[in-house]
């Protein structure tokens, strides 16, 4: 599921970035990057949280009629909410690299801004056709508890970051049969019982 995220991210990103020749990276952001395979200029989305969307969480039941006339219920799925950093690291030989890698960013977040739900044509593997859609943003706060400490323990030097998240239908309930379809109604009419007198 999350490999499937990855590379729908890495779709995304591919398609509508106006800046050319620029990987995609899923690797740790720390003093080894880029890892073998991956050339300069790259955009890094660091998945660094995963946990349960508690705002979209719901009760609710869906009812699927089959085609043998028997109805199921599920409970809706579960949401989760998958956290990246997302860090851009230009090529060094560049002449001005900190003003490349500020552009990657600044253009990587208005690929991001533009879609409020991530786009069905980019979904991959499970996700293609997951509903609901897919809620994504660019969010202010971080599940990171200080930013500082993240850069120290990843050996390297502060950069530039862009918080973003994504909310998944995991499905984890399965469907129970709650009996044949109800195709129509009936009402008896009639007298009331008959009394000798």
């Amino acid at each position: 599921m999350f490999q499937d995220l990855d590379t729908t991210l890495a779709a995304l990103v591919e398609a509508e970035l106006p800046l050319p020749g620029v990987a995609v990276s899923f690797a740790t952001p720390d003093d080894q990057f880029p890892p073998s395979g991956v050339t300069l200029p790259a955009v890094a989305f660091f998945l660094y949280d995963v946990r349960e969307n508690h705002e979209l969480r719901t009760n609710q039941w869906e009812t699927t009629r089959q085609t043998s006339g028997m109805i199921t219920q599920k409970r809706a799925p579960a949401r989760v909410l998958c956290s990246y950093l997302i860090t851009a690291w230009p090529n060094e030989s560049a002449p001005s690299p900190a003003q490349d890698e500020h552009r990657m960013l600044g253009e990587v977040m208005k690929v991001l801004l533009r879609h409020r739900e991530i786009p069905r044509q980019y979904l991959r593997g499970e996700l293609a056709g997951q509903e609901p859609p897919l809620p994504a943003r660019v969010t202010a706060e971080s599940r990171l508890q200080g930013i500082g400490e993240f850069w120290q323990a990843m050996g390297g030097r502060p950069k530039a970051t862009l918080h973003y998240g994504v909310t998944l239908s995991v499905d984890v309930f399965t469907s129970t049969d709650v009996g044949p379809e109800v195709t129509g109604t009936a009402v008896r009419v009639g007298l009331g019982v008959d009394h000798e007198s």
